[in-house]
């Protein structure tokens, strides 16, 4: 047998194995297809709440270095409307008056009511010697009101702060680095005697991808790529509740300033009043006012009753003085 005839013989089987394996790594693929669809099913089906899109994802909010997400300046869309320091809120005018900041999460931001319907506007309306600010962010703790605090302050520089307290979750946001299953956020824990903020810089969390990626937006199993990733490399930490160092903390920078910083509690909690009454920290008592259906944010009438009761505490305070001189 020539070369050229044990070359032309072999020629036709080497066609046939490339056809082989051609057919193989279809199937293959084709199967890897089929079972990606039903788990794409199943995922969407089973519908895990740590894999849906997040309601505050929708509003005007961002990723943040530092607050792990901050509002965003001047939006004005189906996502909501915010000034130029990125609240919801009323533009601000420089003038004389002395500056109220408001500090909370969503029961400052007014959750299930207008802008208008909220306390601090009451309180706007009924103290108009004050400037009124309403710096609630939804779903920030402590930790980052703190810290979204000394970020305002420069633009500011308020007479008077109130941090209002969501009993029901602020002492557990406090005590992680992460909010609805897996939006990261910065926190406060003391290592070696030393209290100071970790997790920073805040990387981008998950969720964030669910509205801004998408593949992560169409695709659960794209979703479930991007948590599992982030729990590889952020694990959820969970630290001793660092809530009355915090409060602390912002007592005492809002007092080295020459402001004056009172407390609004939503509800009943002893062991942050004993804190408040041994700390001589001035606040109010709101539990009891009117909530909507979920039993947490106030409706319309539980906003006037906030704002009566911190405007009584204004009153015990002397508050009202500084728009007399």
């Amino acid at each position: 047998m020539t070369p050229l005839m044990a070359i032309g013989r072999g020629q036709p089987e080497q066609d046939q194995t490339q056809r082989s394996r051609l057919r193989v790594a279809v199937y293959y693929l084709v199967i890897l297809l089929v079972n990606l669809v039903a788990l794409e099913v199943l995922l969407r089906v089973t519908n895990f709440s740590i894999l849906r899109a997040p309601q505050d994802a929708r509003l005007p909010y961002d990723h943040d270095r530092e607050l792990g997400w901050a509002p965003v300046p001047n939006e004005n869309s189906d996502r909501g409307r915010t000034n130029s320091l990125g609240l919801r809120d009323i533009e601000l005018a420089v003038d004389s008056r002395p500056t109220m900041l408001f500090l909370g999460d969503s029961l400052v931001h007014g959750i299930g009511v207008e802008a208008n319907q909220r306390f601090t506007d009451r309180i706007r309306e009924d103290l108009p010697g004050f400037r009124v600010v309403n710096a609630g962010v939804v779903g920030y703790g402590t930790d980052q009101e703190y810290l979204f605090m000394r970020r305002l302050w420069p633009s500011l520089d308020p007479k008077v702060v109130v941090l209002i307290f969501c009993v029901d979750n602020d002492r557990g946001d406090n005590t992680t680095n992460s909010r609805y299953g897996y939006t990261l956020k910065p926190y406060l824990t003391n290592i070696g005697g030393q209290w100071t903020f970790h997790g920073l810089p805040v990387p981008v969390s998950p969720r964030w991808y669910f509205y801004n990626n998408w593949f992560a937006a169409k695709s659960a199993i794209v979703r479930s790529a991007f948590v599992l990733s982030a729990r590889y490399w952020y694990p959820a930490i969970t630290v001793p509740d660092p809530t009355d160092q915090l409060v602390t903390m912002m007592r005492d920078f809002v007092e080295s300033r020459g402001a004056k910083f009172l407390v609004g509690m939503q509800l009943e909690d002893s062991k942050l009043e004993g804190f408040l009454q041994a700390q001589k920290i001035p606040y109010a008592q709101l539990a009891g006012a009117a909530t909507l259906g979920n039993g947490i944010h106030w409706n319309p009438e539980g906003h006037v009753t906030v704002a009566d009761r911190l405007k009584s505490l204004f009153t015990r305070e002397r508050l009202l003085e500084m728009i007399q001189r």
